[in-house]
């Protein structure tokens, strides 16, 4: 009886890192606040999460993940290649791409079996809309950055104040903003800058969310309210802000959330002992997310950028960035860096949190992905903006222009993630320039530092009992629980 009048809520990820990370921690929220939450997902891409659930489950919490086949070798794909990231040349990410959306079927059955009262999809998924609507139940999209990259999305598309423009550098100006926000052509995704295959695709994602239930976003009032607001009076549907998840969900388990990777990595002492050594911050964090890949030329200018600038750095590189060949460039660098003291090279995975957490980082070069913004402002850090793909030249305005705590390197072009971008390299003067501005101790840079510092400790006190996003959820979740109620009302009445 307990189990049909609990709220029973399903939650379906979209397998890349960026996308995955910020639901699978809400699912968690929901079920720490008492709704009864499935998780659908494939084998592969539940090994990356399945240990918090199973913690959470013994915990006394209610909730699960629900596995579905990934057709592999339907696609022509080894086992266990299920995430984007895994999407190394344009050909495999084709049948990744394919596989997932192979899985429209199977996901609609579960859906029929598991009768949720409401289902949470991210925004990729725009397909859920109809089936949710063919069974009657409310889909909640997922999105997983910021209200301004959405609502630049949706303005650029509806209005397209870049056509007609005479060069890729052209500056446009994003109509209906509260603020003044230019850019040129080359730094829209290519879908948005003219109309091509890709264009079909990612035309009815954003479609979609003007038929669902409302939005959620991984996001907190206090960072972006003016585009909260434009959101809801511009797209007319709810929204809901509940961020920052990821430091909500492990807010009392700081020490438990990073073990895992300690036992795991065995090398962190040594990272660990560097950081303890330098002053407050005083190092510069260095890291481009799950998905880019960098040049070797590119590689190189950041090398030198890094050494010149004279500041103490750490910095992630992925494996598949680096050289080939015994006495490769990377390997030397690392050496003397090893012997100045002033840099250490961390190499493919990074315990993130913990670097950031730590009194010594005083700042960090980010691709402007929306979970690594999040984290750094958890952490109270200013940014160097060097956004790369998707919506990250969206964030880096944001960062840069309304909330004034990022320094630009000045990249130019939106690229696909997966593509080498060779022409399009950024100088080891311009890393210099920025670095100088975002380490040093002029007035912009003291501003800069104290603005992070605000919106830090807004991040912190949003999630608390009382907070601006613990009282969304909790609305949000009351509020389903309503619906189901009047559903039941419904049905007796019928």
């Amino acid at each position: 009886m307990m189990e049909s009048q609990q709220l029973h809520v399903v939650f379906v990820p979209f397998p890349t890192p960026g996308h995955m990370l910020p639901m699978i921690d809400t699912a968690r929220l929901f079920a720490k606040h008492g709704v009864n939450v499935t998780i659908i997902t494939t084998h592969s891409n539940a090994s990356t999460f399945q240990k918090s659930i199973d913690s959470d489950f013994n915990s006394g919490y209610s909730i699960k993940t629900q596995l579905i086949q990934f057709p592999s070798a339907q696609v022509g794909l080894p086992d266990g290649v299920e995430n984007i990231k895994d999407g190394t040349s344009r050909e495999i990410l084709g049948k990744i791409s394919r596989g997932i959306w192979m899985l429209q079927n199977p996901i609609e059955i579960l859906f029929k079996d598991l009768q949720p009262d409401c289902i949470v999809t991210d925004m990729m998924h725009a397909w859920t809309v109809e089936a949710a609507a063919k069974l009657g139940i409310p889909r909640i999209h997922y999105y997983s950055s910021s209200y301004f990259s959405n609502c630049a999305y949706h303005f650029i598309m509806k209005y397209r104040p870049h056509d007609g423009l005479v060069s890729d550098t052209q500056k446009f100006t994003i109509p209906g903003f509260p603020h003044s926000i230019e850019m040129t052509r080359l730094q829209i995704p290519d879908w948005l800058r003219e109309k091509s295959a890709a264009t079909a695709y990612f035309e009815p994602i954003y479609q979609s969310e003007k038929r669902s239930y409302g939005t959620l976003y991984n996001s907190f009032h206090e960072l972006e309210s003016d585009y909260e607001k434009l959101n809801r009076s511009t797209l007319g549907i709810k929204s809901w802000s509940v961020g920052p998840v990821s430091s909500w969900v492990n807010k009392d388990d700081e020490k438990k959330a990073n073990r895992g990777h300690m036992e795991e990595h065995g090398k962190e002492a040594e990272w660990l002992n560097w950081l303890n050594s330098k002053e407050n911050e005083s190092v510069l964090y260095v890291s481009f997310g799950s998905l880019t890949r960098l040049a070797h030329a590119q590689l190189v200018e950041i090398a030198h950028g890094l050494e010149n600038s004279g500041r103490n750095f750490i910095w992630v590189v992925r494996k598949n960035d680096r050289d080939e060949g015994e006495n490769s460039f990377l390997q030397d660098f690392e050496q003397r860096m090893k012997e100045s003291k002033k840099g250490y090279i961390i190499w493919n995975w990074a315990p993130q949190l913990l670097i950031l957490d730590h009194p010594a980082t005083g700042g960090i070069v980010t691709h402007c992905g929306w979970n690594s913004i999040l984290e750094s402002l958890n952490a109270g850090l200013p940014m160097i903006a060097w956004p790369m793909f998707a919506d990250q030249f969206y964030n880096e305005k944001l960062l840069v222009d309304v909330l004034k705590i990022g320094v630009p390197v000045g990249a130019k072009e939106n690229k696909l993630w997966n593509s080498v971008s060779v022409e399009a390299v950024m100088k080891r003067e311009e890393i210099v320039k920025a670095v100088d501005i975002l380490m040093g101790s002029g007035q912009e840079s003291i501003e800069m530092r104290m603005r992070a510092k605000k919106l830090g400790d807004a991040a912190k006190r949003t999630i608390e009992e009382g907070g601006h996003s613990y009282n969304t959820l909790i609305q949000l979740i009351d509020e389903l629980k309503s619906l189901k109620k009047s559903k039941a009302l419904d049905v007796k009445v019928n």
